[in-house]
């Protein structure tokens, strides 16, 4: 999900920036072109983390500014398909709830809250279970399964989510899957035959 890339590129340092070191005029630049951007390589920008080489600078005729090879790592968020995430339910609406993971939004569609009936309940902002009774509001906590991505270019990306089966959702949700799974397995006790002990 977070992960540190090394990249090569090129960058332009203007000439309000030659007094000082080319690697602090270059992490200007690059954060001014990197932050907070969505790549389909790289996913959501968080920070440029350093700048490890700055080349020498070529000049243009007729350009003030100088044209440099760069090297720097950046931090990012890329999430995949099928990848576990937690986070919090930072807003719902009739059609599904939004969960907050790091830098991004992902939706939770209404068909994808649970394995049940869920109607939205519009003055309490929630929805709710018909035969399990689950609720889900806001400030939640979660956990839900990447099934959708979508990163486009630019500052826009989409993340599809489900939290559909075992062991996803609301914390009490997954103790009460685990509590489940734990007594089908436990092995079933039998009463003695009292008629065999008869002497």
């Amino acid at each position: 999900m977070f992960k540190l890339y090394t990249i090569e590129g090129k960058i332009e340092i203007p000439p309000f920036l030659f007094g000082q070191e080319k690697e602090i005029s270059a992490r200007i630049i690059l954060s001014e072109d990197y932050e907070g951007i969505i790549t389909r390589d790289y996913g959501f920008v968080i920070a440029v983390v350093d700048v490890l080489n700055v080349g020498m600078g070529i000049i243009i005729p007729g350009n003030a500014n100088t044209f440099h090879e760069v090297e720097f790592t950046i931090l990012s968020f890329k999430p995949t398909v099928s990848e576990v995430v937690e986070g919090t339910v930072v807003e719902i609406v009739d059609f599904g709830s939004f969960v907050r993971l790091g830098p991004l939004d992902g939706l939770v569609h209404v068909s994808q809250i649970c394995d049940d009936y869920i109607s939205y309940e519009q003055v309490g902002n929630r929805f709710i279970g018909k035969e399990t009774g689950k609720i889900l509001e806001v400030n939640d906590q979660v956990r839900a399964k990447i099934i959708a991505v979508s990163l486009g270019t630019g500052r826009s990306g989409k993340l599809g989510l489900t939290m559909r089966q075992k062991f996803l959702g609301k914390d009490e949700w997954i103790a009460a899957d685990i509590e489940e799974t734990y007594a089908e397995k436990e092995p079933k006790q039998t009463e003695p035959n009292n008629e065999d002990d008869i002497t």
